[in-house]
Parts: C-alpha cells; sequence; structure tokens
C-alpha cells in the first residue's frame, strides 16, 4: 500500500495518468476516491473553465466550485457517452471532468471501442465533436486514474487462489488497449494482504499529501509559465528537451531501458516527465539518477502490465 501512496502523490504533483493493479480488497478505489483529497483546489480561471462546461450540459448557474471535478463513469458507458456525442450538448464524461480527475473502475469491463476513444483526449487535451452543420470542441484535460485486477478471476499472483487458465489471461489483457496503456505513466501494484489486516502505519496524511502536492505544482508552474502550461504531464517533446537534462548516467540508464524493449519512444517521453516531478516533490533543480530510476521502475511496470495484469 505504501508503494501505491507514493505513486499517487506523484501522479497528483506532476498531473500523470495512473493505472492502480491489484487483486480485490487490496484498495484501489478507496485510493482513487481519496485523490481528490489531496489535489490543490481550483484556481479561478479553472473554475470558470469548468463553470463554462457544466453549463453547456445543462448544469445549474451558480457559485464558482473550488474542488476539482471527479467523474467516475460506470463501465458500460458508451463511446458517445465519455468522450462526448451521446447527448444533444455533446459534452462527454471527458470533458465534465476537464481540470479534474477521470476514474475508470475495472478497466478491463470497458468496451475496447471505449477505450480506444479515449486516447485522443488524452494526448490534445480536448474533444472534438462532428454535427451535420458543425463542429464543437470541448477541453478535455483530465488526470486519468484507471483501477483493474490482474486477471479475471482477480487472484493471479495470490497464493494459488487464481484459478484461471492461459487462455483466460490472454482474453483479459487483449480486453484492454495497449495504446492506451501506452499513456499511462505511473503504474502501482497493490499485493493482497495473506492475513487480511492491514497492520502497516499510513505513509503519510491527506494534509501533508497535498502539501506536497502543492509545492511541487508550484514548482512546476514556475518553471513552465513561459511556456503557457501547468503541469509536468502537459510538456511535450520539444518543451521536455528544455526543462529536462540528464547527466552521462541518466542518458546510458534510459538509452538501456530502450534498447531492451522497455520503453517506446512515447514511454521514454513519459518516464522523464514523471522524473521531474519526482525531483520537484524533492525540491530538486535537476533531474538525478535516482529521479529517473523512480520514474523508470513505475513506467517498467505499466509495460510489463499487458504480461502479467492490465
Amino acid at each position: 500500500m505504501h508503494h501505491a501512496v507514493r505513486a499517487l502523490i506523484i501522479a497528483a504533483a506532476g498531473g500523470h495518468n495512473i493505472l492502480l493493479c491489484g487483486a480485490p480488497g487490496t484498495g484501489k478505489t478507496m485510493l482513487a476516491h481519496r485523490l481528490p483529497s489531496i489535489l490543490p483546489p481550483l484556481s479561478a480561471a479553472e473554475a470558470l473553465e469548468v463553470a463554462r462546461i457544466h453549463s453547456v450540459a445543462g448544469g445549474a448557474a451558480g457559485e464558482l466550485a473550488s474542488q476539482r471535478p471527479f467523474r467516475a463513469p460506470h463501465h458500460s458507458i458508451t463511446a458517445a457517452g465519455l468522450v462526448g456525442g451521446a447527448r444533444r450538448d455533446g459534452v462527454g464524461e471527458v470533458s465534465l471532468a476537464h481540470n479534474g480527475v477521470l476514474f475508470l473502475d475495472e478497466l478491463s469491463e470497458f468496451s475496447r471501442p471505449v477505450l480506444e476513444a479515449l486516447r485522443q483526449p488524452l494526448e490534445d487535451g480536448r474533444v472534438s465533436i462532428a454535427r451535420a452543420r458543425h463542429t464543437a470542441v470541448y477541453p478535455a484535460r483530465v488526470m486519468l486514474i484507471a483501477a483493474t485486477n490482474p486477471c479475471p478471476c482477480g487472484y493471479a499472483g495470490v497464493g494459488d487462489r487464481c484459478r484461471c487458465g492461459d487462455a483466460d489471461l490472454a482474453r483479459h489483457r487483449r480486453r484492454l488497449s495497449g495504446p492506451l496503456l501506452d499513456r499511462v505513466d505511473v503504474l502501482a501494484y497493490l499485493a493482497l494482504d495473506p492475513d487480511g489486516v492491514h497492520v502497516a502505519p499510513p505513509l503519510t496524511s491527506s494534509s501533508a499529501a497535498r502539501e506536497q502536492v502543492q509545492r511541487a505544482r508550484s514548482r512546476q508552474r514556475a518553471r513552465l509559465r513561459a511556456e503557457g502550461l501547468r503541469l509536468n504531464a502537459h510538456m511535450d517533446a520539444r518543451t521536455l528537451a528544455r526543462h529536462v537534462k540528464l547527466d552521462a548516467s541518466g542518458e546510458q540508464m534510459l538509452s538501456e531501458a530502450s534498447r531492451v524493449g522497455m520503453l517506446s519512444a512515447r514511454g521514454a517521453h513519459r518516464v522523464l516527465k514523471v522524473a521531474r516531478t519526482v525531483a520537484d516533490l524533492d525540491d530538486s533543480t535537476h533531474v538525478r539518477v535516482r529521479d529517473l530510476g523512480i520514474a523508470l521502475g513505475l513506467r517498467v511496470e505499466a509495460h510489463s502490465a499487458n504480461t502479467r495484469a492490465a
């Protein structure tokens, strides 16, 4: 659980997409629902953007919200319901989660077309809905948090409780979109306590975690202000090259991971973004080898999720 909490803090600090994987009862859903409690409140500009979207979607007018949106659509949702087009106003769940969190529980239960439709909004931060006579564009800059079981029965890796065969595991993996997983920056694997009792003390409190996140985000805003960005997760390749400089040891570590097939080109960029966030959490001006190692470890787990879990 401590590993997962640390991963959640890193994801929250940089606005990174995160996947929680583990057997039933390990706390995946609980952690996901705690995420808003460690995020900073909406700024005035962000709150106005959220109010405009919800107004278009028929929401009641009133005071601007301070808490970030948290949307958790059921896995039976359609692609149009998720990205937009199912309603007359065209607003989907991903836009309703703009400047907040989109939570997909039981990720493997979502249909393949739904997951494929989510890829582009995650990449571009916006959704384009084409109608007969016009096209509407809605912002969709969200932090994705997803949760999944490691196998159909949920107990792969838990002693001898799993009864899934190779065909079941392969079918489970196919339910998830490889390109979508390539847009996940951080993976946390939660192990089931064999005794069913969690005796370890909490790693941190929500208030302490929120302070860490706010400090790291303040560093990012100051560094990225000239780029018109707020979070490390929003950096493109050119911005990344300007703000993340590795030493020779770091370059060698990243090159070796790519050489052995652990990282795609997109994956390498995401590792660097997460490494920059780890450094921000530690108040470090430079990305050190240890920061890169932490980010690479989380990313390599996401890469291997296609094999062992998600």
